[in-house]
């Protein structure tokens, strides 16, 4: 087969790729064009960007073979990762295509970092922050006692953003988005067997403004974003070996009606033939103990089917945050008796759904949610985390009492596996962060927008501790005819494939909006509320005593969708008087007053404290704050380092206090 970019969940053509940044908040709220960097800011940019430290490799020398070792479970077999030292090459004037970098095998100028890599994780300028190019490269051999006859496929976790792949000097494949996956099959003329092999990366952090999320300048050219535009490969890579047979879609989704009732497990598996010849396959999954014949047939070379089945299940156990019980649901696909893959899944069974009343209940029972937003972001690495630091904040989502955790995009898969084991539900959202009516009035942007909220249903249906599906965060409270769309469009999509569990919206924080038509597809409504804190377009800051009877008139605009607070908070930096912005004792009393607020509507579902830990936003980041220390974002009850700031404790003292489920 030719070369072929993947995407999840479907396969996309050879030269195009999906797309999936923005003011956090405040009064830079406009949208404009992002203008056209001059050749002497990329030189600018390239001048500061700082490099990474060389660091020792993780998976040997280059050109050695990938390690057999994965950084998390629920995948295919035959998974290789790719990480540790790499080669990395800064192109700040962006000539790097012109004079032949994807084929040089020069190493003059080449920088060794290990990957997963931020290259501009020490440089907070502003050229730094609006974008550049950069190139990475890695050699390898193919795996000992790998098949002769297999395929080979590239599996990327994050790049950011546009990405264009080579391999051995040859092109492959493009993509856009940083906070999806993708796949770029490997031709079979393009791979040595028994040498070395070059795979090379050009990675562009420049955006527009129908990039998902959007360009990181207004039309004055003025900073906007809601987090830090790291570059480079942000996730780890592995290089999969295919068998023949690749499982390329694997769905195994439990549906359970009611508490008391029997569930229904129901399996939606595509598999491909990567051979030159037919194969006659054998699909089978596990559901525990159980083993489940999904399907058989014969497959032409090149092509896919899609195997269906279902199985009831009556008294299952069932997954609580108390008792998060896990089933076995591998899937496996066979030919000639001969195992060719296996995909891991753990799958919990429990129901999610809002009830008549307009409250979102868990398996049967209403719930109270307290929840904390997060990003993947540390002083040293960047988004290039380790798992042991998502887990180590993970591990403080719960120190702090709470009971779900939400990002701007989905979290990586540890994370997730993290949270289906010790009973954490997360709001899984897509990047589509503050993209305007008119952007989502483009076929081309609400097309990309819709593929990657079903991309994310479709990957990460398995996880029991996904407990919304959000289809973006600060569209404009008023539902433009381009958002309504898109919302129309994204929940049909993810309906489709996964219909157990709600879908929502965070909402920008716009006062005394009007019920909106456009809502009417979702079953959750998310409300951003800065009351208090933040100066709105007019100038103004809303007025706090004003925020119980805006909440009441969004419940009488939504009586039978759930609501939440996606988010409330504080900057904070140091001490002094209550009175006073930016001080912990002004965070305190402002926090005190909202739970107050929140606790007198016994109809929400939950409330969101933004945000767990301090993060990089952008240069010009003040954050409501007379006294910011750009470009760091602090209402985090954390600070950057993970330690506990001041009103952690109190914070945590009010979440413990409720019960949740």
């Amino acid at each position: 087969m030719g070369a072929v970019l993947r995407g999840d969940p479907q396969r996309r053509g050879l030269s195009r790729g999906q797309r999936p940044d923005r003011p956090h908040r405040g009064a830079d709220r406009r949208r404009g064009l992002m203008p056209r960097l001059t050749r002497l800011l990329l030189l600018a940019a390239g001048a500061s960007l700082a490099l990474a430290a060389p660091a020792a490799a993780q998976s040997g020398a280059p050109g050695a073979a990938p390690s057999a070792k994965v950084l998390y479970e629920q995948g295919p077999s035959g998974r290789f990762l790719l990480d540790g030292t790499w080669l990395r090459r800064l192109d700040p004037s962006d000539t790097g295509l012109q004079s032949g970098w994807a084929t040089s095998t020069d190493t003059a100028d080449w920088t060794k970092v290990t990957v997963p890599n931020a290259w501009n994780v020490n440089d907070e300028s502003m050229a730094s922050y609006l974008g550049g190019v950069g190139w990475y490269r890695r050699d390898f051999r193919l795996p000992a006692g790998a098949a002769a006859s297999a395929a080979w496929i590239v599996r990327f976790e994050s790049v950011n953003y546009a990405a264009t792949v080579w391999l051995n000097g040859r092109r492959l494949a493009t993509h856009k988005g940083a906070f999806e996956p993708f796949e770029v099959a490997l031709p079979a003329s393009a791979v040595k067997r028994g040498e070395v092999n070059r795979l090379v990366v050009r990675i562009d952090t420049r955006r527009t403004e129908s990039d998902l999320p959007p360009a990181i300048t207004d039309a004055r050219g003025r900073p906007r974003g809601g987090w830090w535009n790291y570059g480079g490969i942000l996730r780890e890579v592995y290089l999969r070996e295919v068998r023949d047979i690749d499982l390329e879609q694997v769905n195994v989704i439990p549906d359970l009606p009611c508490a008391s009732c029997a569930a229904t497990v129901r399996w939606s598996v595509t598999a491909r033939n990567y051979s030159s010849r037919p194969k006659a396959v054998d699909i089978a999954g596990r559901f525990g103990p159980r083993t489940v014949r999904v399907g058989s047939a014969r497959i032409a070379p090149g092509q896919a089917r899609t195997f269906t089945t279902s199985l009831k299940v009556p008294g299952p156990r069932l997954w609580s945050p108390s008792r998060p019980y896990l089933y076995n649901g591998d899937v496996s696909v066979s030919s000639g008796g001969t195992r060719l893959q296996t995909v891991s899944r753990r799958l919990g069974v429990r129901s999610l759904v809002v009830d008549s009343g307009g409250r979102l209940t868990l398996n049967g029972r209403r719930v109270n949610l307290r929840g904390v937003g997060m990003h993947e972001d540390s002083r040293d690495r960047g988004f290039a985390v380790d798992n042991a630091y998502r887990q180590k904040q993970l591990a403080m989502v719960r120190e702090l009492g709470a009971g779900l955790v939400r990002a701007h995009y989905p979290l990586h898969p540890n994370s997730l596996e993290w949270a289906d084991r010790n009973g954490l539900l997360v709001w899984s959202e897509v990047p589509v962060f503050q993209v305007s009516g008119a952007e989502l009035r483009k076929d081309e942007v609400r097309r990309r927008a819709v593929a990657a909220f079903s991309g994310m249903v479709q990957r990460l249906n398995g996880h029991p501790s996904i407990a919304v599906w959000s289809v973006g965060n600060e569209l404009s409270a008023r539902v433009s005819s381009g958002q309504e769309a898109y919302i129309d469009e994204a929940v049909a999509a993810g309906r489709a494939i996964d219909r157990t569990r709600p879908i929502g919206i965070a909402m920008a924080p716009v006062p005394n909006v009007d019920c909106q038509e456009g809502y009417s597809a979702l079953d959750l409504i998310g409300a951003n509320v800065y009351h208090g804190w933040y100066i709105g377009s007019d100038g103004n800051t809303a007025d706090r005593e004003l925020l119980s009877g805006e909440l009441d008139r969004l419940r009488a605009c939504y009586p039978k969708k759930a609501i939440a607070i996606t988010e409330f908070g504080f900057e904070a930096n140091r001490n002094g008087p209550a009175e006073e912005r930016g001080t912990f004792e002004f965070q305190r009393e402002a926090m005190d007053y909202d739970l107050k607020v929140f606790a007198s509507k016994p109809w929400l579902s939950g409330q969101f404290y933004w945000a767990l830990q301090s993060f990089r936003v952008r240069p010009n980041w003040e954050g409501g704050n007379p006294f910011p220390q750009s470009p760091i974002h602090e209402k985090g009850v954390l600070d950057f380092d993970g330690n506990k700031r001041p009103n952690f404790d109190f914070l945590r003292d009010r979440f413990r206090s409720v019960r949740q489920f």
